[in-house]
């Protein structure tokens, strides 16, 4: 385990979690492991303890489906902790494709710690042309989803409450690099992306909050009814995707 980087920067629970899941993959991969990362929450302040999945990445030098096979106990034993399954590279899969997967390669790039090996994702050069026309697909076929999905769960108010969750989370990459097509350098912490966001576009920032605090601490969403809530959540997305193809 001595080859293990930067463990004491994780949060000490993640840490536990994490350390002995790296042993296994050290012992299973062995010379052709080049790196581990972990990116997202488990990788800075947001993490929340038996909440957060904590997201690793997995580079080899060579993959092959033996590779995925001999992984597949210590993998399963993972995901009963919160540990989702690895992302599996190879070193030429990232050095090929960061023109295909800007956004994803730039969260990877600017959100992540080093565990083991070469830190490949700091070496990356990411061209941005590709980025607004990504952002803009990703908002509004957001915008078409979260609509489609209330006609199926609107009945139940804790559905909508974990729509508005899962939405806003899976919008925040987005959110950053809307940021960064702002000329400005997009912060890691949600809180600080979502305010900063608002400030740039002119959104409702309260709004945003709100459903951070209740993805955060389980608190409930204000004195809105959830259904007016939800609604004032669509027009800020629809805000948002007519200000992004103006950009």
């Amino acid at each position: 385990m001595e080859d293990l980087k930067n463990l004491e920067k994780l949060n000490p629970q993640a840490r536990k979690v994490i350390q002995p899941y790296l042993g296994e993959l050290l012992k299973i991969h062995q010379d052709n492991l080049v790196s581990i990362f972990v990116c997202g929450q488990a990788a800075g302040a947001d993490y929340i303890h038996k909440v957060s999945n904590i997201n690793l990445f997995v580079i080899l030098q060579r993959l092959e489906f033996q590779d995925l096979q001999k992984s597949l106990k210590t993998v399963s034993a993972g995901i009963n902790k919160k540990i989702a399954a690895p992302l599996f590279l190879t070193r030429k899969h990232i050095e090929s494709s960061s023109d295909v997967f800007p956004i994803e390669f730039l969260e990877m790039k600017e959100n992540h710690l080093l565990l083991y090996g070469e830190d490949l994702l700091s070496q990356l050069e990411i061209r941005l042309g590709q980025i607004r026309l990504f952002c803009e697909e990703q908002i509004k076929g957001k915008l078409i989803r979260i609509r489609q999905a209330y006609l199926e769960i609107g009945l139940k108010r804790k559905g909508i409450e974990a729509l508005l969750k899962e939405s806003l989370s899976s919008l925040t990459p987005v959110f950053r690099n809307l940021i960064r097509l702002k000329g400005k350098t997009p912060p890691v912490e949600k809180e600080q992306i979502y305010k900063q966001l608002c400030a740039e576009f002119n959104l409702d920032r309260a709004l945003l909050l709100a459903v951070l605090r209740d993805t955060k601490n389980d608190e409930k969403i204000g004195a809105y009814d959830v259904e007016v809530f939800f609604e004032k959540y669509i027009a800020q997305i629809q805000k948002l995707a007519i200000a992004v193809d103006q950009l």
